[in-house]
């Protein structure tokens, strides 16, 4: 089931110091309020010249009401003079299950192009590039993406997790 099938529509505040508080708030927020168990997750670009940022504050790295131009053009600003390009795409999954807490983790090394490149995806896609491709995350289709990509790397081990649990009830 999805939020809006147990009418789950209000805005979850991801107020976390990390992507792991951050999934854990939102999964024991479903699982408290509704009742649920539920996995959530959070995701990052983590950029080595940056000490890790923008990390948790990915998505609002240009500010509280910034978007991925904004996010793009502040970070291409930051490593303007860098050497040094590399970075990960990481995703934390939680899962609550049974009475139970877990957690998935995914990551997707590669550096930060000089320019953008490609028009698929969203975020930083279009200037992150996966050291297994040639290719930005932007310029790649979707099944491509997820072969390799942070977040389906991290499904991946909550489906065969899960799967594993079907197999012993």
């Amino acid at each position: 089931m999805s939020l809006n099938d147990i009418n789950c529509t209000e805005e979850i505040l991801e107020t976390g110091e990390t992507l792991e508080d951050n999934a854990v708030l939102k999964a024991n927020y479903v699982t408290k309020q509704y009742g649920y168990d539920c996995f959530a997750d959070d995701t990052g670009l983590e950029v080595e010249a940056l000490n890790g940022l923008p990390g948790v504050y990915s998505a609002r790295y240009a500010g509280e009401h910034s978007n991925a131009e904004k996010n793009m053009n502040k970070l291409l600003n930051a490593m303007r003079n860098s050497p040094n390009r590399l970075a990960q795409f990481r995703t934390v999954i939680v899962l609550n299950f049974q009475g139970k807490t877990y957690e998935f983790e995914g990551v997707c090394k590669g550096e930060i192009l000089e320019n953008r490149s490609g028009e698929k995806g969203f975020g930083y896609d279009p200037i992150f590039k996966p050291l297994v491709s040639n290719q930005s995350f932007a310029s790649m289709t979707l099944k491509e993406k997820n072969k390799i990509s942070h977040r389906g790397l991290a499904m991946k081990q909550l489906v065969n997790f899960l799967k594993k649990q079907g197999a012993s009830h």
